[in-house]
């Protein structure tokens, strides 16, 4: 198992991450990876970084990124006001995978939302992607509930 440590992401992490993001079909198909990096991938990181509720978190091996994951905290009424931790866009290099560093940076997220009062952890995955149902499951997690989505079609805009 290769040892990983994990930090806040860089602005520099950025190429590294979309390329992550892109390293799959479902990424290829919306994912933008070439450099110089779409723009949008600055503003979308800046406006991520600047929010204390959001954490765009690296795994790092030997100086590479080797992961990423971006975890939400959300405030909510139910549950007696409990605060929730969203997980999303877990990735860990395809170079890499099978080493326990996926393991190592989604436990990570946990004790960080456990860390600040989380009482839940969420995530969801995409229905065709039943390897990664396989590797939640194994950490825990349960398919409790149904998740849907509504694709808009606009761009995201270049804020900032």
């Amino acid at each position: 198992m290769a040892q990983a440590t994990f930090c806040r992401a860089r602005a520099e992490d950025l190429p590294a991450i979309v390329a992550m993001l892109a390293d799959d079909a479902l990424g290829r198909a919306r994912e933008a990876p070439d450099l110089p990096l779409d723009a949008r991938y600055a503003v979308a990181f800046e406006a991520i970084d600047a929010d204390a509720n959001q954490l765009l978190l690296i795994a790092e091996c030997n100086g590479v990124v080797a992961g990423c994951l971006q975890i939400s905290f959300i405030p909510g009424l139910s549950r007696t006001g409990a605060w929730r931790a969203l997980i999303e866009s877990v990735r860990v290099s395809s170079a890499l995978r099978g080493h326990g560093i996926g393991r190592q940076l989604v436990e990570f997220a946990i004790d960080e939302a456990s860390r600040r009062g989380c009482r839940l952890v969420q995530l969801t995955t995409d229905r065709s992607r039943t390897d990664a149902h396989r590797f939640y499951e194994r950490l825990g997690f349960v398919a409790s509930h149904v998740g849907m989505k509504l694709e808009l079609r606009g761009e995201a805009p270049l804020r900032g």
